[in-house]
């Protein structure tokens, strides 16, 4: 309880062209699209330059043998320029326990041009035990084994938006950690899905800005090579697995 308001940055760096189109190719999107702006989904990207300092926090590492991404809230002011200079900062907003599983509210901003340019709440859940032990290990699918249809990435996918993200937790790459942690196994980035979630949703706009916020909630963890079916508008999206 007492990293309650705790601080970490600001990191400051450039939305570089070969970092959003690594990010891009990491998440499937449209390279096309984004030669002039980074996809809204680079925030989750940008985010990732703090939360690793807030994981890495020495009260905070004994809690840290299991850390899921419960949900995430974004909020977009403007677009993400590429080459544009950008400055992010990150907080502890709440800590709350429940049966010795902390449930961590996580705040940051990103600055760019001296006003906030995304907004973003992440709820992690910590714990220093596993969540629960798999009745069952699962097998791996192939490293480049993916759905045939949907959204879907293989464990060589989650590799390359674990480089791209910044968010290396290894259990989406590392069995062991995973099993570890009271999974069956690796798990698809909840961020990775949030980018495949924006995909659909601005699918049919144009623009550098084509969303002011989105909230997720990941619910159940995905596999890889599993499909994920997207359907609704913005106004009501679904996911199923």
């Amino acid at each position: 309880m007492d990293i309650v308001g705790r601080g970490y940055g600001p990191v400051s760096g450039l939305v570089a062209p070969g970092r959003v189109a690594a990010y891009v190719a990491a998440t499937g999107d449209d390279a096309d699209r984004w030669r002039d702006q980074a996809p809204p989904s680079l925030a989750g990207a940008l985010l990732f330059e703090v939360a690793p300092m807030f994981l890495a926090d020495p009260d905070v590492v004994p809690h840290t043998t299991t850390v899921v991404h419960a949900d995430q809230t974004f909020s977009w002011h403007r677009p993400i320029p590429i080459g544009a200079a950008y400055e992010v900062e990150g907080s502890v907003a709440r800590v709350r326990e429940r049966s010795g599983t902390f449930w961590v509210t996580f705040e940051s901003t990103v600055t760019m041009a001296g006003s906030v340019a995304i907004e973003s709440t992440s709820t992690f859940l910590l714990s220093d035990a596993a969540l629960a032990a798999p009745a069952d290990e699962e097998a791996e699918p192939a490293l480049t084994a993916r759905a045939e249809s949907g959204y879907s990435a293989s464990r060589l996918d989650l590799v390359s938006y674990a480089a791209a993200s910044g968010d290396v937790n290894p259990i989406h790459w590392d069995h062991d950690s995973a099993v570890a942690a009271g999974l069956p196994g690796v798990i698809v980035h909840g961020l990775l899905t949030n980018a495949w979630i924006i995909r659909h949703v601005i699918a049919a706009t144009d623009g550098g800005h084509p969303l002011a916020a989105l909230k997720t909630r990941f619910r159940s963890p995905i596999r890889p090579a599993q499909q994920v079916d997207i359907s609704g508008d913005p106004e009501s999206v679904s996911v199923e697995c």
